[in-house]
């Protein structure tokens, strides 16, 4: 049984981690991104190393105290926020932001869980490589918490996931043990593999404090896009065709609906305007290669091939990297422009990509049948079949319109996708939101491995209590 620490544990802890190191849990360190949870915490715990946080690991486990990760807040299925039980140390990896490593040769950074995205990123550039996790969080998401969630983004058609992305981790086990993963081979047969079930654990089996990620050549050559599509159908063809033509240079294909733009409009978003009325439906094509790919005259050739065949209404090309900005800016800002306008239910969903226009189909209809004043924004990466579905109130109404039919809005769009044997969480994890969300889709089997993995690498339950799976 879990218990909160009394001032003596945290005097204790506040010597051991020195000035800085313990701090009162308040504000932000409480609060989920959309404001859907308020948490609780006995103290905000700041380890400077892997050292410093098995020692927090470790009293926490002699105390029976809970512990609740924290990297850059950003995660929006409450992992990182307990609003149940005793009251936690919330650990956090802000102080931990060493980029201990980058080998061009090996193509590997090595990295601490509190590096933030987008330094990753500008440190590979630096050395003319190429980390390819692109998140519109990135500027303040953090390593950690991204191999935590196995974070997905916009180039996994291309690089993968973060799973994909990484060849060791270093950890803090429950019991304050350190394991010693930061290996940087890209084949080791040496048993199971720790590396992959502490990602995508959420915090829950053990805490990450530094990874091997992969690097890649930076790009030479690139070409992005707005392309007009009739619908999501004739984008799915446009995507078969281009990936016939252009093979591995397509590392982004975004599918937007005229919803996000219109949104972005209504609530005083700024944004770039390429076309005269938005269409129906907007892809947003990236292509990259490596020097003297030819890139610019093959995707224009493949481009007007498509067009030719009426997969493609109209395109605007970016003739200045400004211009490419302000294209992946208008995609990036859509989140944004949800949250101001306010939605009833979002939904981060994947099915099998030949399935994404039947879902959106079916989806639509079933959501309708509840209520057909809900406006609904449909975008996402269509290359991995994942979208966003998100549901809104009508022009002039509030989301608390439709308290009465949020849930069943949630249910008809999550059984839709189990229909078409997908995922209610695509990129975002479990977290404690979807908890009932997985005992309802998961499969049994899956469920009781996951049980006993917990049990047999977190005996006490101390890690991250109530996450992905409901605390005992």
């Amino acid at each position: 049984m879990l218990k909160a620490p009394d001032s003596d544990f945290l005097a204790r802890l506040e010597a051991r981690l020195g000035p800085g190191g313990l701090r009162p849990a308040e504000g932000a360190w409480l609060e989920e991104p959309r404001g859907r949870l308020h948490g609780q915490g006995a103290a905000v715990a700041r380890p400077k190393d892997r050292d410093a946080v098995a020692a927090v690991v470790e009293a926490c486990a002699a105390a029976g105290v809970g512990i609740v990760p924290y990297g850059g807040g950003t995660g929006l299925v409450g992992g990182q926020v307990q609003t149940e039980g005793p009251a936690p140390v919330i650990l956090s990896l802000d102080r931990m932001q060493a980029i201990r490593l980058v080998d061009p040769l090996d193509n590997v950074a090595i990295v601490e869980a509190g590096a933030v995205l987008a330094d990753v990123q500008a440190a590979a550039a630096e050395a003319d490589r190429l980390f390819p996790l692109a998140l519109a969080s990135e500027g303040s998401c953090r390593i950690g918490g991204n191999l935590a969630t196995n974070a997905g983004g916009t180039q996994v058609l291309r690089y993968g996931t973060a799973r994909d992305l990484c060849l060791g981790v270093e950890a803090v086990m429950a019991d304050g043990s350190l394991f010693h993963g930061l290996r940087r081979l890209r084949k080791d047969n040496t048993g199971y593999d720790l590396r992959h079930l502490l990602i995508g654990s959420e915090g829950t089996l053990g805490i990450i404090t530094a990874a091997a990620l992969k690097l890649f050549p930076a790009p030479k050559e690139q070409v992005t896009a707005l392309l007009a599509v009739a619908d999501p159908s004739g984008a799915l063809d446009l995507l078969a065709g281009l990936r016939d033509r252009l093979g591995e240079a397509i590392t982004g294909f975004e599918l937007m609906h005229r919803q996000g733009p219109a949104f972005l409009a209504e609530t005083g978003i700024a944004h770039v305007r390429p076309f005269g009325d938005w269409p129906d439906w907007l892809v947003l094509l990236q292509l990259d290669s490596g020097a003297e790919s030819a890139l610019q005259a093959r995707s224009m050739a493949a481009l007007e091939q498509a067009a030719e065949a009426g997969l493609i209404s109209d395109a605007v090309v970016a003739q200045t990297g400004q211009q490419a900005a302000d294209f992946w800016a208008l995609r990036e800002s859509i989140p944004a422009g949800n949250r101001r306008v306010g939605a009833i239910a979002s939904h981060d969903i994947s099915v099998p990509v030949s399935a994404v226009p039947a879902f959106i189909d079916a989806a639509g209809r079933a959501v309708a049948r509840i209520d057909p004043t809900i406006r609904i924004n449909c975008f996402g990466h269509l290359g991995d079949g994942n979208l966003h579905y998100n549901a809104f109130p009508a022009t002039g109404r509030s989301r608390e319109d439709y308290d009465a039919c949020k849930a069943d809005v949630t249910r008809a769009v999550h059984d839709t996708v189990d229909r078409f044997g997908g995922s209610f969480s695509a990129e975002h994890g479990v977290g404690r939101l979807k908890v009932g969300e997985l005992e309802r889709y998961g499969d049994p089997a899956k469920l009781a491995a996951m049980r006993a993995v917990k049990a047999a690498l977190d005996p006490k339950g101390i890690l991250n209590p109530g996450a992905v799976l409901r605390a005992e």
